[in-house]
């Protein structure tokens, strides 16, 4: 395997890399080509923007700071500084409904792409593996490959970083920075940063004016709340434009909670999405991307948050959001069904009206206007 001229070898005396808090010293101003993994959805994607940060403040001005991520991260990680390039995957041992095609052809490809990098450096949750991505960087030749877990995968990761006692409710932001920290590279800041939205960026002509963003859907039902149609009612009755935004896929959901009005279905693109939550007074979301972009861009947010995760690990780190959820003893559930009729989003659809109400310096809803059911 050809040493990338960064890499030092480890001291004769260290019998694996897991023996040097982390692994032997990389001199990180001498790489040319790194690449960050990052492989599930759009929100965990923003969460790496500090690490890549941090990692894009230690390389050479001129080196090459390239992102693996999902279809969906894919979209998103244009806006992160930093990034220069972006690779889609839909990786085999990421994907949750067990029906991507038995091919290994894709594999191989992938393994052909990571060719030519000096470091790879794979961002996980505590519940996922770096060890699949490791090994395709190791048959690519990749010199450092920098990773965190608890398992044992051999000489795979060069840098394996084994996670800190509170691995289960750390932030996503502190748990990638305490893994490349320990490979050498410093903390240059936790706070979450998106590039400004393009002023070009194409949106919706009707858009216009002081708005409430609402975001009703989800990647896994457990965690949409389910009253979202009685605070959209009730912000309209108190004089507030709301707009509600998704996906086609998400098109039933959107034309219930609007109403069929100001519905944005399968209208925004990620970067027009960005744009339109940076422009909103408020985003009103479930544990979900845009709970992420609100809080990268800046913009007041309240947050429904599902007992399906430690709050801990994903929390709004920039101080303007609400977070409302119930306690619930089945928390964390990590399921993407709930059995239990949701419970941990038990919140009156009042008190979300009211959040947003005390977000926007406004008075509360008279009682004879209050949240009809």
């Amino acid at each position: 395997m050809t040493r990338h001229p960064g890499f030092r070898a480890a001291p004769a005396a260290v019998s694996h890399p897991s023996a040097e808090s982390g692994g032997p010293a990389v001199d990180w101003a001498a790489l040319r080509r790194v690449l960050v993994v990052r492989l599930d959805n759009l929100g965990d994607v923003v969460l790496t923007g500090p690490m890549i940060r941090a990692v894009r403040a230690v390389l050479a001005p001129d080196a090459t700071l390239d992102v693996l991520v999902s279809p969906g991260g894919a979209a998103v990680a244009p806006l992160l500084p930093g990034v220069d390039g972006v690779l889609p995957v839909r990786a085999v041992w990421q994907d949750a409904s067990a029906a991507m095609p038995q091919d290994p052809a894709r594999e191989l490809e992938l393994v052909e792409r990571m060719r030519g990098y000096d470091a790879v450096i794979i961002s996980t949750s505590f519940s996922q593996s770096p060890w699949p991505a490791a090994y395709a960087a190791y048959l690519a030749g990749v010199g450092v490959r920098v990773g965190q877990s608890r398992e044992f995968g051999g000489s795979l990761l060069t840098h394996w970083v084994l996670p800190a006692a509170d691995d289960e409710q750390a932030h996503q932001v502190d748990r990638s920075l305490r893994m490349v920290a320990a490979a050498g590279v410093p903390s240059a800041g936790a706070g979450l940063e998106l590039r400004p939205p393009d002023p070009s960026v194409s949106q919706p002509s009707r858009l216009t004016g002081d708005y409430v963003l609402l975001a009703p859907g989800a990647s896994a039902p457990s965690r949409r709340y389910g009253d979202f149609t009685a605070v959209t009612r009730a912000l309209r009755r108190a004089g507030l434009r709301v707009y509600v935004v998704g996906t086609d896929g998400e098109r039933a959901l959107v034309e219930q909670v609007s109403g069929g009005v100001d519905g944005l279905i399968g209208e925004l693109d990620v970067p027009a999405l960005a744009a339109v939550v940076a422009g909103a007074q408020l985003v009103v979301t479930n544990n979900s991307g845009c709970l992420h972009l609100a809080d990268a861009l800046g913009t007041p947010s309240v947050v429904l948050f599902a007992g399906t995760e430690h709050l801990a690990q994903y929390a709004p780190r920039a101080g303007h959001a609400t977070v409302l959820s119930r306690p619930v003893t089945c928390s964390p559930c990590r399921a993407f069904t709930c059995p239990y009729q949701q419970e941990c989003l038990d919140v009156p659809a009042s008190q979300v009206v009211g959040a947003v109400l005390a977000r926007l310096g406004r008075a509360a809803l008279p009682t004879d206007k209050g949240v009809a059911a």
